[in-house]
């Protein structure tokens, strides 16, 4: 394959963050020492852009939840972020927060990205994931079990939206009888 054609393959994709897996199958490139040679090279000459270990953008303009899902394998956009999209808090908050296998604080370029480390049997469980222009996203009623697994006394401006029934249904793969006593207790305060 001609070297011009890799980096049109690249942008042929729809991510706008690429992990050196996904670069890998993009190119059909099997040989690691190849793949990641030829990566390099794309990336003195600025073709990509070398976000982190193993994580390049296109160019300046990517998503940065996509980056953000992208460092960590599973992770998705969780607490605060999500919650905030849902309009369950009002607080707005500059960094992205993530569930994944790490608790880590990550600065790249101009964002900060806060992983909480949530159990593997919760993280693996799609439950309450939407996918969204190539990252996943936890629904409000995962976004809110997943906040209150790790913080029990949590705040929330706006509980309106919640489907409880649903809570409780995703509840169960947190394994966790203390979360369901304090579902029905966020349920019995803020559901009217």
């Amino acid at each position: 394959m001609a070297t011009d054609n890799l980096i049109a393959k690249l942008y042929e994709s729809p991510k706008t963050i690429l992990t050196i897996k996904d670069i890998a199958l993009i190119w059909q490139e099997t040989n690691n020492a190849n793949l990641l040679s030829k990566v390099k090279y794309y990336a003195k000459q600025g073709s990509l852009i070398r976000l982190t270990r193993g994580v390049f953008a296109k160019n300046k303009e990517y998503e940065a939840k996509e980056l953000a899902t992208s460092i960590y394998t599973p992770s998705y956009i969780s607490f605060e972020t999500a919650l905030r999209e849902a309009g369950i808090i009002f607080q707005h908050q500059d960094p992205i927060f993530v569930a994944g296998p790490y608790s880590i604080t990550k600065k790249i370029d101009d964002k900060i990205i806060i992983f909480r480390k949530i159990k593997s049997s919760v993280l693996y469980s799609s439950d309450g994931i939407r996918n969204e222009k190539n990252y996943s996203i936890a629904t409000p009623e995962r976004a809110f079990l997943d906040t209150i697994y790790l913080a029990p006394k949590f705040y929330f401006d706006n509980l309106r939206s919640i489907d409880w029934e649903r809570c409780f249904e995703l509840a169960k793969i947190y394994d966790n009888k203390q979360l369901i006593r304090r579902v029905a207790q966020y349920q019995k305060k803020y559901a009217q």
